[in-house]
Formats: structure tokens, C-alpha cells, sequence
């Protein structure tokens, strides 16, 4: 299976919104990540349901709504309602992960569980099969343009590791200073989805840019 690749609209210019939407559209994109944050779980607050639902009305690519906040099952159907096709929530964020899970499953989406850099894998193992997608955080979350944490190379190896052992079908997600130089080494080491936002949308070349973390020489 090839890679997907998921530009982060955290890193899209608000002011021309639709124009980067359009932008993605007509890529070699695979999907939309959105980034969801309260001010709670993370030190930054950035859109919710009512934005994504906007932003989901004119694309026409897979919705991957990642939420760093505080008591996620509180809004699951309004994201359900917003176009959302993964809905990640953070392992951190959640005091009953299992029925977390189940209740996102319950609203017809794919369910995913996100890590933060000192979380580890492992505590993935009970419930990798009900998974989706496991997302690995290779910043802190909370703010783009951070730079690649190196240890995230080995928790995606592991991560693979356990997937393949359990007979789990979750895709690998990988979150934080993705760029053209080190997608091929996330790839290698078993990610199957690349989020990339400032390396995008700050790019002189968006589109070409994409194509670059989609197809290696």
C-alpha cells in the first residue's frame, strides 16, 4: 500500500481559505488533517465542529479530525455532524479509552487514538484491535512548526511491531515536523499516513512539495 499524505489546515492561510482548500483538492493529497484544540489538553487554541464543517463542504478528500482536548466524548457526534471520516482522540485525554473508542465507532466513524511523545506504545497493546489509525506524535502538540522529535522513528517501528503481532488493521499516523527530508525514513520505518502542515503551506511550491512526500526518488 502506498502512503497517504495529510496536509495539516492548522498551517492554511485563513484569510484564503477556500483557495488552499481548492489547493489540496486538485493534489496529490490524500486526505485533510484537522486539528482540533481547547486550550485545556494543549497550550493553544485553534477551530472546532463549525470551521471543519465549512472547510468539509468544499473538500472533496477524506476528513482526519485529530482533537487535543480535554473530555473528547462530549463532542463526538458534533464532529460526526461536521463531515468527519477518523476522528483521533488522545490517549492522554481519556479516562476510558475502550468506550471512547466504541463511542466513536458508534457514530459510523474510524476511530483513532493519538500518543504524545513520552507515551508509550505499549500501552496500545489491549486495544490496538479496535483501532483504526494510532496517530505518534513527533512534536508536542499544541502548536506547528516544531522540530521532528528523533525517537518517533523507533516508536513507529514498534508500533508496527505490535500491530502486525496483534493482527490489528490501524493505520500508522505520524504528526509533527514532517517534511521532504525525512518522510521516506517514516515511511521506511512503517507510516502509512504523513501529516505535513508547515511544510506545505510554506512551501513556495505547495503542490509540488506534496508530490515530493508522496513519491520518493
Amino acid at each position: 500500500m502506498s502512503h497517504f499524505i495529510a496536509p495539516s489546515m492548522l498551517s492554511a492561510n485563513f484569510l484564503h481559505l477556500e483557495k488552499d482548500i481548492e489547493l489540496i483538492n486538485s493534489s496529490e493529497a490524500d486526505w485533510f488533517h484537522m486539528d482540533v484544540m481547547d486550550g485545556m489538553f494543549v497550550p493553544n487554541i485553534s477551530f472546532g465542529p463549525m470551521i471543519i464543517k465549512q472547510m468539509a463542504s468544499k473538500a472533496t478528500k477524506v476528513i482526519d479530525t485529530h482533537l487535543m482536548i480535554e473530555q473528547p466524548d462530549r463532542y463526538i457526534s458534533d464532529f460526526k455532524d461536521a463531515g468527519t471520516d477518523y476522528l483521533t482522540v488522545h490517549y492522554e485525554a481519556c479516562t476510558h479509552l475502550h468506550r471512547t473508542v466504541q463511542a466513536i465507532k458508534n457514530e459510523g466513524l474510524r476511530a483513532g487514538v493519538s500518543l504524545n511523545p513520552h507515551t508509550p506504545v505499549h500501552l496500545l497493546k489491549d486495544i490496538i484491535q479496535e483501532l483504526d489509525l494510532v496517530l505518534i506524535m513527533s512534536v508536542n502538540p499544541g502548536f506547528g512548526g516544531q522540530k521532528f522529535i528523533e525517537n518517533a522513528l523507533e516508536k513507529i517501528k514498534e508500533l508496527k511491531n505490535l500491530i502486525q503481532i496483534k493482527g490489528s488493521n490501524a493505520l500508522i499516523e505520524v504528526d509533527g515536523g514532517v517534511n521532504v527530508n525525512n518522510s521516506k525514513a517514516l515511511v521506511d520505518a512503517g507510516a502509512d499516513v504523513l501529516v505535513a502542515g508547515s511544510a506545505v503551506f510554506k512551501a513556495s511550491d505547495p503542490t509540488a512539495t506534496i508530490s515530493k512526500l508522496k513519491h520518493f526518488n
